[in-house]
């Protein structure tokens, strides 16, 4: 039987297996542009390059450690299994997306939040928005995939940076995500570390909310370079004026995301509380006067601006009068800067619909396929157990369950898996650590999985969650990276609180007993 299933790998094949994987991939996805004018990787969509590592690992797999071409496929089939239903919900967001565009609610937000955020106060409030919204609904992708997507509009009027704004609103987000008893996240951990779900919540606040204070404190410094500068309020008037030319402005379109919200604090699962907001949405739309055509449309192809798209391309201050139909008249001297800010209106709002998430699903598929192939295979398992020898302290359990989630994230592209894998294999090196009498309570390994393997999810491009939010919000990965500073601040928290000794979970050995 054991000759049927093919050997185990040594851990020189795996490390091997596993720097080649890493160089296809980087070269493929990286355009590094060095002072001597050379340059390093295509600049390509991970698509390509992630495929051709999942065929360079099954080929190891097959003719180097003997196993089946069967046992190596159904690696794959099961690695997409685990993600299913993540692929449903980005459908599901997807259509809704197109619905809140099209019936208004997205640009509602967006207009009257630039009424109400000023630039000094716009990123510590889309952090602490971000966070409410998540920790009331539990996931990271509705909240970036709404909330956030109004919050990129409301910043890009406010003159803040894209891939600023992106950085803080996926810290929100996430750290609700990780905090809230609705997330699947929040659940899995405990149940993969052997813990409770509360005891597991508890635990994280002591690394988690040292870095959401750290986090909003950053927030408040960056956003005071923003306030010196002088409100740009013409730009603001412009956005205001673009969106209540082309959508129907109303308090009507805060119904869909508060219908979304409240379903979430009734406990309604999430694919049913996100196509609940997507119809109320249509229903909305319809009543608008948009046609039946027009509604479907914009839940299969996402929403496609119109008078706005039309006075980006005007070639001058009399097309683009034209267009808007009287509902504002500029002067000549506008042309560049209505141009401009209608450009960036387009780009915001063309998105959404099932078929906008395709390629984000294709990205996350190919990923797991590579994700697949590696775990039946072995080669993270072996190499995560050679880590695993060198142990000999709580602070290295805890960096090590880190390292091997962000490893994960990086070589099987999906945040279930880099919380069940590592979970799976410390579960008994942390039920078996012994130091001065006492153990450790699971509560720790679950809070680590997650500090790791929830959070560093989304700096990586082709990881499901990377791949997300880098489409929904605009903004390529590793452009928002440097500003998403919950997600790799926690981790270094989280070591440095171990390191001190802080908020360690400790039993006694003999009685069970929690200190």
């Amino acid at each position: 039987m054991e000759k049927e299933r093919g050997r185990k790998p040594r851990f020189g094949e795996a490390l091997f297996v596993l720097i080649v994987d890493a160089l296809i991939i980087s070269y493929g996805v990286l355009d590094i542009h060095f002072a001597s004018g050379a340059t390093f990787g295509l600049a390509l969509s991970a698509h390509v390059p992630l495929f051709l590592a999942a065929v360079f690992t099954a080929l190891m797999g097959v003719f180097f450690l003997g196993r089946p071409w069967r046992s190596v496929e159904e690696g794959m089939i099961g690695g997409i299994t685990i993600a299913l239903q993540a692929v449903l919900i980005l459908l599901a967001i997807g259509g809704l997306i197109g619905a809140w565009i099209l019936s208004g609610v997205v640009p509602t937000l967006i207009y009257y939040g630039l009424n109400l955020l000023s630039p000094r106060y716009f990123l510590v409030a889309s952090l602490l928005i971000c966070s409410i919204v998540s920790l009331s609904t539990g996931s990271s992708w509705s909240t970036s995939g709404t909330v956030g997507i109004a919050l990129m509009g409301i910043g890009a009027g406010l003159g803040v940076p894209a891939p600023v704004t992106a950085g803080f609103v996926i810290s929100g987000a996430y750290f609700g995500d990780k905090m809230s008893p609705l997330s699947d996240t929040t659940n899995l951990a405990p149940a993969v570390a052997g813990s409770d779900l509360f005891s597991h919540i508890k635990a994280m606040i002591w690394t988690t909310g040292p870095t959401l204070i750290i986090v909003a404190a950053i927030a408040l410094f960056m956003g005071s370079g923003y306030g010196g500068a002088a409100l740009d309020t013409t730009r603001i008037s412009i956005i205001q004026q673009m969106m209540s030319a082309e959508f129907t402005i109303s308090l009507f379109g805060f119904v869909p995301p508060l219908l979304v919200l409240t379903l979430a604090a009734l406990k309604v699962p999430a694919i049913p509380g996100i196509v609940a907001g997507m119809l109320l949405a249509a229903l909305m739309a319809l009543l608008q006067g948009a046609g039946l055509g027009d509604v479907l449309g914009a839940l299969h192809s996402g929403y496609s601006p119109t008078i706005i798209a039309g006075v980006s391309e005007a070639a001058d201050i009399g097309a683009i009068n034209e267009a808007l139909k009287g509902s504002v008249v500029y002067a000549a001297e506008s042309l560049d800067s209505v141009r401009e800010i209608a450009a960036m209106l387009n780009d915001l709002l063309a998105r959404g619909g099932l078929s906008g998430m395709l390629e984000t699903i294709a990205l996350i598929l190919v990923a797991l396929v590579l994700g697949g192939i590696m775990e039946t295979c072995g080669f993270l398992e072996v190499l995560l157990a050679r880590l695993m020898q060198s142990v000999r302290s709580i602070f290295g359990l805890v960096a090590s369950v880190i390292v091997a989630c962000i490893f994960t994230n990086l070589f099987l592209g999906d945040q279930y898996l880099a919380l069940v894998m590592p979970g799976r294999m410390f579960r008994t090196a942390f039920a078996d650590f012994e130091q001065n009498g006492r153990g450790v309570d699971p509560r720790l390994l679950s809070r680590t999985l997650e500090d790791s393997g929830t959070l560093t999810s989304v700096l990586v491009p082709w990881n499901t969650c990377g791949a997300y939010n880098a489409g929904v919000l605009g903004v390529p990965t590793l452009s928002y990276l440097p500003y998403a500073f919950l997600n790799y601040l926690n981790p270094l928290v989280a070591l440095a609180m171990t390191k001190m000794g802080i908020g360690i979970p400790w039993i006694e050995k003999k009685t069970g007993g929690r200190v």
